[in-house]
């Protein structure tokens, strides 16, 4: 039976290869930072990575996580109601409350996890969710793993989101969720009239806030924070593995109740290990830093500004905002590869994203700043792009 299975995969593998949609690995042979060596040692710029703040190789977190393993060892074997529950897990979930202002906070193995886990447990077949049309795969994932009633509005179309929430009058409880900020385009999503919407049709609000939180808002605290609607939110999935350390990990913040039935019930949560220690201690350094001062948070919003001044200057084709997600659009999906593999020849490590991961004609190379971007890193990369602009007849 595998033999004709196979004959279709690999069938299938060169369609992909032929559309220039197939997506390779790149080899990296150093630690993760600003500046990286990839296969071969050649050291390269890293504009692609979620490494927002540079906190991936800080000093203090490494040092955290290093006394964690010695201290809390290397893992637990368990999940966290048998007997895979550290007062260490116990202080992270305080730290992620008190941080984003919220009553209660859960821990699950990433984010996608925690999506994962979140609407299958709170909602049944008589309810309702309404989702953003340009939501993460794990929230869209984590939908279809429930019995409510499923409705998309179209990206931060609140017109659009009123007409579905007018759709669904019939639903016992229904749940808007969004994105704080969209990962392909750097769009952050307009919380204050999704919040008025909800509070109109009685519907309760879900934010994935993974490339917001530590550095959106004027304390880093996300998009509810931007946006001055904090305590309108009812429940906050974000992760560990980006702007807060870059490790691993996720978590639910928000309402003490939801987050109770959450561990009652929540399949990821009940039958996942326990995140390992030294991960919760190098998260509970990171968030430390950043409670202490906005020093990264500020270079990097300087850092992002400068980018984005430079690239439009340069006549370059870049999504409007104020993220540091950066998108240079290409809309050719063949192209984005050749320009990927001509900027790394250059001394810049960037990928270009094409479907599926992001629509058909909608190609494009992300570029993602790092507070630990200098000014001459940017002014570099600048000129690469530019360079290639010209040899690829852009």
């Amino acid at each position: 039976m595998f033999s004709r299975f196979r004959d279709h995969l690999a069938g299938q593998l060169e369609e992909i290869r032929k559309a220039g949609l197939y997506k390779s690995e790149r080899l990296i042979t150093s630690p993760q930072n600003a500046k990286i060596q990839v296969g071969g040692g050649r050291e390269v710029l890293n504009f692609c990575a979620n490494n927002y703040l540079g906190l991936a190789q800080h000093p203090e977190i490494l040092a955290a996580a290093r006394d964690g393993l010695q201290q809390w060892g290397y893992g637990l074997a368990s999940v966290r109601f048998i007997c895979g529950t550290q007062s260490l897990h116990k202080e992270l979930e305080r730290r992620i409350s008190q941080f984003l202002g919220t009553e209660d906070t859960i821990l699950y193995s990433s984010c996608f996890d925690a999506n994962g886990g979140l609407f299958e447990t709170l909602l049944g077949a008589e309810d309702a969710v309404i989702s953003d049309e340009l939501n993460h795969a794990s929230i869209i994932d984590g939908i279809r793993l429930c019995k409510a009633q499923r409705l998309r509005y179209r990206n931060n179309d609140l017109a659009d989101l009123q007409a579905r929430l007018q759709e669904s009058k019939a639903a016992r409880f229904r749940l808007i969720a969004t994105d704080g900020v969209f990962s392909m385009d750097g769009f952050i999503a307009n919380l204050p009239g999704i919040c008025d919407l909800a509070d109109r049709y009685d519907a309760l609000v879900m934010v994935d806030d993974s490339h917001a939180v530590g550095f959106m808002g004027k304390k880093g605290r996300g998009t509810p924070e931007h946006h001055n609607v904090a305590g309108r939110i009812d429940v906050i999935t974000g992760t560990l593995g980006k702007a807060l350390g870059g490790a691993s990990g996720g978590y639910t913040s928000g309402r003490k109740e939801i987050i109770e039935y959450l561990r009652q019930r929540s399949r990821p949560y009940l039958f996942s290990n326990t995140l390992a220690p030294a991960i919760v201690a190098g998260s509970i350094k990171a968030i430390d830093l950043i409670s202490s001062s906005t020093a990264l948070r500020d270079q990097l919003e300087r850092n992002t500004r400068y980018f984005r001044e430079r690239m439009t200057q340069a006549g370059f084709n870049i999504l409007p905002g104020e993220h540091p997600i950066v998108p240079i659009m290409l809309d050719d999906a063949a192209l984005a590869g050749r320009f990927a593999e001509a900027m790394l020849e250059k001394g810049v490590y960037v990928v270009g994203f094409s479907y599926p991961v992001v629509p058909q004609g909608k190609a494009r190379i992300r570029t993602q700043i790092s507070a630990a971007h200098s000014r001459e890193d940017l002014d570099f990369a600048v000129d690469a792009f530019c360079r290639t602009k010209a040899e690829l007849g852009v």
